[in-house]
């Protein structure tokens, strides 16, 4: 009898369901030559499922890659305080980083607390309102913090910078307060009395005051929220080495 060197039967192709198949020569499965028959079709069985096998591994492993990774690592939450004086725009800040509507935006008159979401961390910052009569108490609400954001208006009077500049050494000194990393801010970087970095920089006397300390001082607007994400991004990173820091200890 005539040997065959192609052999694929009927149940061959339904293990493939219906998919393109281009049969192997029976003499090359294994590298045993092997003509038709019962022996071909085994050996050509043997091979798809093989394959078939190779094929369900594929995909559980895949399946398991995009389904059952789990939830994503919790973001570290940080527990801030934000001073300033009235009108230093505190309050507009936070709000345009929580996206929120600013037609909505009222002036902080005791205090207030927002959780601001970051990419690798959530800000709760408790903001204290900044009139005469509430910056005697604002003291009382530093316990707890680990980290403070100093907003002062950039273009305000000479009178208000003075003020201000009195109100970050007491907190720059402050015992709750003095180990903490310190975000200063100033704002209103889009008007045209606004000092620049520098300015603020000598006039606030930082580099002798918070020399060994962890401060920023960074420029801002609501008109550069690119800016205002960058300085909150470098006082998180302040942040995760204090408490590395502390992990060490």
């Amino acid at each position: 009898m005539r040997r065959s060197w192609w052999t694929l039967s009927q149940f061959d192709w339904s293990l493939y369901k219906g998919r393109s198949f281009r049969p192997q020569r029976a003499a090359h499965v294994r590298g045993v030559r092997i003509g038709g028959g019962e022996d071909s079709e085994k050996a050509c069985v043997c091979r798809l499922g093989r394959e078939a096998s190779e094929e369900t591994n594929s995909g559980i492993a895949c399946f398991r890659a995009l389904c059952c990774k789990g939830p994503p690592p919790a973001r570290p939450e940080y527990d801030l305080v934000c001073i300033g004086l009235t009108g230093s725009g505190k309050t507009s800040l936070l709000s345009k980083l929580c996206s929120e509507n600013p037609d909505s935006i009222v002036s902080t008159t005791g205090f207030s607390i927002k959780a601001v979401p970051f990419q690798n961390a959530i800000l709760n910052v408790k903001e204290l309102g900044g009139a005469d009569n509430i910056r005697k108490y604002w003291s009382r609400y530093y316990q707890g913090s680990q980290g403070v954001i100093f907003v002062l208006d950039s273009a305000s009077s000479e009178d208000d910078l003075e003020t201000a500049r009195n109100e970050l050494h007491s907190a720059l000194q402050h015992p709750q307060l003095c180990t903490l990393p310190f975000l200063i801010l100033a704002n209103h970087q889009d008007k045209p009395a606004a000092r620049s970095v520098q300015e603020v920089k000598k006039y606030f006397e930082l580099e002798p005051l918070a020399r060994g300390k962890r401060w920023i001082l960074q420029p801002c607007s609501l008109d550069d929220m690119d800016a205002l994400k960058d300085s909150f991004s470098r006082l998180i990173n302040l942040l995760e080495e204090k408490d590395l820091e502390a992990g060490r200890m």
